[in-house]
């Protein structure tokens, strides 16, 4: 497998791909590259519907000068936990970060919720975090803010009163529940038109049918993250088991 930067040719079939629907995986297979590395270089540059292939080869150049020029700033790997390689962890956060980008998510959003779930305590300050990703205060503020208003993540002080960001195994419930909230107020929203411009006319119906469709589909996922949570939580919660079925009292003695 190829490694190093893209090659201007392989941007270009990177563009042709995309023109012709390709999905990320299949474009990545033909150039012999990581489907990363495809969807990292994408959305670095303007996304699946904006994506040059000339001008996010000069963007790439003008990104390498750059860093050369600051390389002696640059900080290193931050010190890994558990024997972990430290270049390892960076590059697969930033490939978590370029997934989430991809789902929809902003940015500087998708950054910080990468940073808060790849750390094993699940928190951070917002001084850590700012200095982690090595951006202000304030952008992390707005990244908070965003990502709380999607259930992705909580506030808690800790025993210094510091108020600390908190990413746990609930968030994904949480954020399906604010999405199901969303789309309830969407739901009522486009019933509320089939009145206004009345029953039975093309325009109300387009609208009964979107309302249909969307609270049907917000309640199979309801129900879904429900039992889902549940079962996970069942199975977070059972204790191990012998081979032969019978519960071990003492699964850490001798």
């Amino acid at each position: 497998m190829p490694g190093g930067r893209l090659t201007q040719q392989e941007r270009q079939q990177i563009a042709l791909g995309l023109a012709d629907g390709l999905a990320y995986a299949e474009i990545a297979r033909r150039l012999d590259r990581p489907t990363s590395t495809v969807t990292r270089e994408v959305m670095r540059n303007g996304g699946p519907t904006a994506y040059r292939a000339d001008l996010a080869h000069r963007a790439t150049e003008q990104r390498a000068h750059r860093r050369k020029q600051t390389a002696p700033r640059a900080p290193a790997a931050p010190a890994q936990p558990h024997g972990r390689d430290p270049e390892a962890v960076r590059a697969y956060e930033e490939t978590f970060t370029t997934v989430l980008m991809a789902s929809g998510m902003p940015k500087m959003m998708s950054r910080v919720l990468a940073c808060l779930t790849l750390t094993d305590t699940g928190s951070l300050t917002a001084s850590e975090l700012a200095q982690r990703l090595q951006v202000s205060p304030a952008s992390v503020s707005k990244a908070i803010a965003f990502l709380e208003s999607q259930g992705l993540v909580r506030r808690e002080r800790d025993e210094r009163r510091r108020e600390r960001y908190v990413v746990d195994d609930d968030i994904w419930y949480q954020s399906m529940m604010a999405s199901a909230r969303a789309t309830a107020h969407l739901v009522d929203t486009a019933r509320q038109g089939v009145g206004i411009l009345g029953p039975g006319t093309p325009a109300a119906v387009r609208l009964e049918n979107i309302a249909r469709f969307v609270a049907f589909v917000s309640e199979s996922i309801t129900r879904a993250a429900q039992q889902a949570r549940e079962v996970l939580h069942a199975a977070a919660t059972t204790p191990p088991a012998t081979r032969d079925g019978i519960t071990d009292p003492d699964p850490g003695g001798a």
